[in-house]
């Protein structure tokens, strides 16, 4: 059982928890992730850690409430506990030393993995951009925690409510039209990598994307969460989960990310119906 000790609401539907895992915070590194099991009869659910606190034990996770796991996990407060989390498992990010700008661009809760690249580039020197995307004001979160370790921030949101009003590629843009871009790193829902993506191919800027597939056993057993990367099947739970986001293929990826969007929907709608909401 880890035991949540901090929780903060970003917006009606995410969520910042600190959780008690000691050895998991020591050994954890940028682009590392758990998988969550909220009781003991729940599915596991990945999340990338957001960050931790070796002194006190802990590692922070941001959650969008989207389903029944990430229900059930968003209604806990302090104190509760959580059955189980196991890692830190994947790959961790590459991080070295750029000559040019490292571009970081998140959308929603993919800020929450972003802060911590952005901080380990930060702390070899490396100059970084960040841009933060979101539909509205509402969804931008971390702000300030980026804001202390970029070198600048650009803010973007569809409706134009805060920052600049466009999508996440006119910030990518402007940042590529006004310095040299090194190395990119892009994370957030798989659209919006896909469309970055193919932003930083057309300048011939490398890329990598976090990639946040179905998962279930995250060993690389099940083969929940293969991909094609350069026409070769790849697990995201063990060969990831950053790959070149040149090679991903990202259509076959969102086709199997919504394979199971009729049970997903049948679930939910029995879980509101058993707890009244």
């Amino acid at each position: 059982m880890n035991k949540i000790v901090a929780k903060e609401q970003f917006s009606e539907n995410v969520f910042r928890f600190e959780i008690e895992a000691p050895r998991i915070a020591k050994a954890r590194r940028a682009g590392h992730f758990v998988i969550v099991r909220v009781d003991k009869n729940g599915e596991r659910v990945p999340l990338t850690i957001a960050g931790s606190d070796i002194q006190k034990g802990t590692i922070t996770l941001v959650v969008q409430r989207i389903g029944v796991s990430t229900y059930k996990l968003c209604d806990k407060n302090v104190g509760d506990s959580i059955e189980d989390v196991v890692g830190p498992l994947g790959r961790a990010t590459k991080i070295e030393k750029q000559e040019g700008t490292v571009l970081a661009a998140g959308g929603g809760v993919g800020v929450a993995p972003l802060l911590p690249i952005i901080e380990a580039h930060h702390k070899i020197g490396n100059r970084v951009v960040a841009v933060l995307a979101g539909r509205t004001k509402d969804l931008i979160i971390l702000e300030d925690k980026v804001r202390a370790v970029a070198d600048d921030v650009i803010i973007m949101t569809d409706d134009g409510s805060y920052g600049t009003k466009g999508l996440v590629t006119a910030g990518m843009e402007e940042v590529i039209n006004r310095e040299k871009v090194s190395e990119a790193v892009i994370i957030g829902p798989a659209i919006m990598m896909k469309f970055g993506a193919l932003t930083t191919k057309k300048y011939d800027i490398p890329t990598v994307v976090s990639l946040n597939t179905i998962m279930v056993d995250g060993t690389g057993m099940c083969g929940a969460c293969r991909v094609s990367v350069g026409g070769k099947t790849r697990f995201v739970c063990v060969d990831g989960p950053e790959f070149d986001a040149h090679q991903v293929d990202f259509d076959q990826m969102l086709k199997r990310m919504g394979g199971f969007k009729g049970e997903e929907l049948e679930a939910f709608n029995r879980y509101k119906a058993a707890c009244g909401k």
